[in-house]
């Protein structure tokens, strides 16, 4: 079993303890090591084969199940390199080195192409939309006057928030949090990049809702500031939770979504209105949940532990 991540990473921790006490086989590395201290030999049979090697270990690219892709670093480069040769040696470590393991015939959690294709968020809100999970009404422009006449539409507040986030070409990349906007202040600074804009759904309460394969693990979480009730990413030390279920409709929408995109780990956000109803806000395919799993003892990492000792080959 191959885990791809940097090497201080808690939440990958948490899956590897579980096997290792299963005496499962782990070869753990990065990205960043990788050509100074990580080495790739591979010939191309059938598929590719050969060996990743660290000074203390080797693992057998033919023999690996499955991969565990979390949240790998860029690769690590003599830092007396020019600029040029630095830019181009990158590019063939990321075509050699990810075209070489990312063509590996087995189960992938989540494989970094459709990490990449997931953590679109334009692209993830329309197919949540297709498949009735209902986010939001939305506008993505960079025209101030497609934004104004957006905000005016509205019989409520806008929120932006920033459409990048997740884990894209094995680098981690944060998202600005949730804003509440005065339309009076969209002016043209807004040509200057993509931005979305959202109507502001009224809510009881969020649910993070982690889903590993088939299993789901769903939490309402309370806010308990203002400024978490806007984005409660922004006030942990405030936040409740409560395990909850899921609807019937919302469960079959987001294994559509999750077969949409060919992920089989998924860290969705949604609404819950005062009336009950489910609005999706976002998937992140490469998430954290180990917050989750220590705030309510669901058994998240002992479920991706089972899916990857389990694994499976293209073929079966």
């Amino acid at each position: 079993m191959l885990v791809l991540t940097n090497r201080y990473d808690p939440t990958a921790d948490l899956v590897v303890q579980h096997l290792n006490e299963r005496g499962v086989p782990v070869f753990r590395c990065d990205t960043a090591e990788f050509p100074m201290e990580l080495t790739l030999s591979a010939v191309l049979d059938d598929a590719w084969a050969g060996t990743l090697t660290t000074p203390h270990r080797r693992v057998n690219l033919t023999e690996t199940r499955s991969v565990y892709y979390r949240r790998p670093e860029e690769f690590r480069l003599p830092q007396d390199m020019p600029e040029a040769g630095r830019q181009f040696a990158v590019a063939q470590c990321r075509a050699g080195f990810l075209g070489v393991v990312g063509s590996l015939p087995c189960l992938w959690v989540n494989h970094p192409a459709r990490d990449s294709d997931a953590n679109y968020k334009p692209w993830q809100l329309a197919v949540a939309r297709r498949v009735g999970l209902n986010p939001p009404r939305t506008v993505i422009t960079n025209d101030p006057e497609a934004a104004r006449r957006f905000a005016e539409s509205l019989n409520g507040p806008v929120v932006t928030k920033s459409l990048g986030g997740g884990v894209l070409d094995g680098k981690v990349r944060r998202g600005t949090e949730t804003t509440i906007v005065d339309p009076a202040t969209l002016d043209d600074s807004i040509r200057l990049c993509a931005h979305l804009f959202q109507e502001w759904i009224d809510k009881a309460h969020e649910v993070s809702l982690t889903v590993v394969d088939d299993r789901f693990f769903p939490v309402e979480i309370y806010a308990g500031s203002e400024r978490a009730r806007i984005d409660w990413r922004t006030d942990y030390d405030s936040l409740t939770y409560k395990v909850t279920h899921v609807p019937d409709r919302v469960r079959d929408g987001v294994r559509a979504l999750m077969r949409h995109f060919g992920i089989v780990f998924g860290a969705f956000d949604f609404v819950v209105t005062p009336d009950g109803e489910w609005r999706f806000l976002e998937v992140n395919s490469n998430g954290q949940w180990s917050w989750i799993e220590h705030e309510t003892g669901l058994p998240i990492s002992s479920t991706i532990a089972d899916l990857l000792q389990r694994g499976h080959t293209i073929d079966g």
